[in-house]
């Protein structure tokens, strides 16, 4: 699983199997791919509505998988909309739209933007910024602190401006002009539901910087055994052994606490918060420790677009940026565990 020691089971296993089989052909997967190929665009869909029920861990095992192939990012804001409603209204048509894969969706939270526009009463306006996965989605599911809301991706009603970002991934910029929009749940379960799907994605994205990690180690690794200087392997220098063993270490300790996260927003444990916290923090230190040293093992050759590293170390970089505030994630900690 990339990494990540999470509960086991033959259907997980399969996720995991279809995903590297997926990937070993296509690299680079697209939308469609996923949503064709396997059926991913149903995952997180409930089954009575056509999809494969599949939750936290789930969508955990997959990002960890999506990680290394730069496939993860859109995926996981559909996967997020689609579980926020099964949640809420599980009996919902537009599930169906989502589990066919007819339709792809957004979420926009406070973990999947920088800035968040203002929902209530049916009416969503002002600016969502940065959001993930919406440059080409149909729909976008708002989760505010005035509850949960739906909108169609209509350009008319939605501005979009669409930001390539360093690593690769689109985001957009959305700007809502007083927009109308059904009111899929405005009560207090809906705030909280809210809050559940923020961590959701932040957990996730922990995985996927995981994924990747274990990537960037194994081809430096690889790198070592097979780069000779002064007549022997790079690898028998102490000083990169050294290296190699401090990213090993580093990315053990965010492994484990992104595995404490995922169960905690599977179970949607009352230390949710605490948890999701602490791996966030731990996995931004560590996608900076193994990509630094990661390219420093590399040379100069880390950063050129020969390899494969310099982009997941961007990436790496970016997930870290999505994690939001250091300060904030430590305040959110302390509180939680007072």
């Amino acid at each position: 699983m990339s990494g990540l020691d999470l509960p086991s089971s033959v259907e997980r296993e399969m996720l995991a199997a279809s995903l590297q089989r997926l990937i070993a052909d296509n690299p680079r997967p697209g939308w469609r791919d996923l949503a064709d190929a396997i059926g991913f665009a149903g995952l997180t869909v409930p089954e009575a509505a056509g999809g494969f029920g599949g939750g936290a861990i789930e969508v955990a095992v997959a990002m960890a998988e999506l990680g290394p192939a730069l496939a993860g990012a859109d995926w996981l804001s559909h996967a997020a909309a689609a579980m926020l409603i099964a949640r809420v209204a599980p009996d919902h048509a537009v599930l169906r739209e989502f589990a066919a894969g007819a339709c792809r969706a957004a979420i926009v939270c406070s973990a999947s933007c920088t800035m968040m526009p203002e929902a209530e009463a049916g009416v969503v306006r002002g600016t969502a910024r940065l959001v993930a996965g919406a440059a080409e989605a149909d729909f976008f599911l708002v989760a505010s602190n005035g509850g949960i809301f739906l909108l169609a991706a209509d350009p008319d009603k939605i501005e979009q401006r669409h930001r390539i970002m360093h690593d690769g991934s689109v985001t957009a910029d959305l700007a809502f002009a007083s927009c109308g929009a059904e009111v899929v749940a405005d009560d207090a379960e809906a705030r909280a539901a809210g809050e559940w799907i923020a961590d959701l994605v932040l957990a996730a994205r922990c995985a996927e910087a995981v994924g990747l990690m274990q990537r960037m180690i194994a081809d430096s690794a690889d790198y070592m055994r097979q780069r000779r200087q002064f007549g022997a392997p790079i690898g028998s220098f102490q000083a990169l052994r050294h290296r190699a063993a401090d990213m090993q270490l580093a990315l053990m300790k965010a492994g484990a606490l992104t595995e404490i996260a995922v169960l905690a927003v599977d179970r949607d444990a009352a230390d949710r918060a605490s948890a999701v916290s602490a791996a966030s923090i731990e996995v931004g230190d560590a996608a900076r420790i193994v990509g630094e040293g990661a390219v420093q093992i590399h040379g100069a050759m880390g950063l050129t677009e020969e390899l494969s590293l310099g982009t997941h170390f961007k990436r790496a970089l970016a997930i870290a940026a999505a994690f939001g505030s250091r300060a904030d994630h430590l305040a959110r900690y302390a509180e939680a565990a007072a």
